[in-house]
């Protein structure tokens, strides 16, 4: 973002080899607080044929540090035509309509509140449509989401690294909860699929039989 020009020649590179292909394109708000340059950024992605953007609403130099800004998000949309998609500390379904509503964005993008917590789709997606926030999702039924998901990592990356990769979802999914930081721990050092999932059944199946929806732990979320 500090050479304006070339992200021009890179976008005109780009959407030049794929005609044929819509290309979006994330940017943040500048490089640093004192050049926030989304808005020229985002008139030469639109110039370049860029179909849609996605704006963070904090500078590279913040990186994840700080409150995301939505008043850099809301000019850009005010100066292009093309679709701008707001993204940046969209963590409940309250959240996602603020962004929504200060913004003017025609969507939103979630990225790390959605690690552990996928349902938080269709929690946003309900609050947006009624005004009304769903009830959180059962013990089972989450236990049942994380099995899933552990057998699509397994398939997908294959099982040796499948499993490894694992290990940060299980803590994704576990962040915070009583009891989690023992089975977080255990992750580390279990040597197979099989008591990968076993490890996890138990947890879970424990959680179950004590409540109904899932309990978090201060010090468990401050230590994960």
């Amino acid at each position: 973002m500090q050479d304006e020009e070339q992200v021009g020649r890179i976008l005109d590179a780009v959407v030049g080899a794929v005609p044929n292909t819509p290309v979006t394109l994330k940017f943040r708000t500048g490089w640093n607080l004192a050049n926030k340059n989304a808005p020229t950024i985002a008139r030469i992605a639109e110039s370049a044929g860029i179909r849609a953007v996605a704006i963070h609403g904090r500078t590279r130099c913040q990186q994840y540090t700080g409150e995301a800004e939505y008043d850099t998000i809301a000019l850009v949309k005010t100066l292009i035509r093309i679709p701008v998609i707001a993204n940046g500390d969209i963590t409940t379904p309250e959240k996602a309509k603020h962004v929504l509503d200060v913004t003017g964005a025609d969507g939103i993008m979630i990225g790390r509140a959605a690690q552990g917590r996928p349902w938080l789709f269709r929690e946003i997606e309900h609050y947006l449509k009624t005004g009304e926030r769903l009830p959180p999702a059962q013990v089972t039924e989450i236990h049942e989401i994380l099995k899933a998901h552990l057998i699509d990592l397994y398939a997908f990356y294959g099982p040796e690294t499948g499993f490894k990769i694992a290990r940060k979802h299980i803590s994704w999914y576990t962040k915070g909860l009583v009891g989690s930081a023992a089975v977080r721990k255990e992750m580390n050092v279990l040597p197979s699929i099989e008591q990968q999932m076993q490890a996890v059944n138990e947890f879970f199946i424990r959680q179950a039989e004590e409540n109904e929806y899932l309990k978090y732990d201060k010090e468990e979320a401050l230590a994960a």
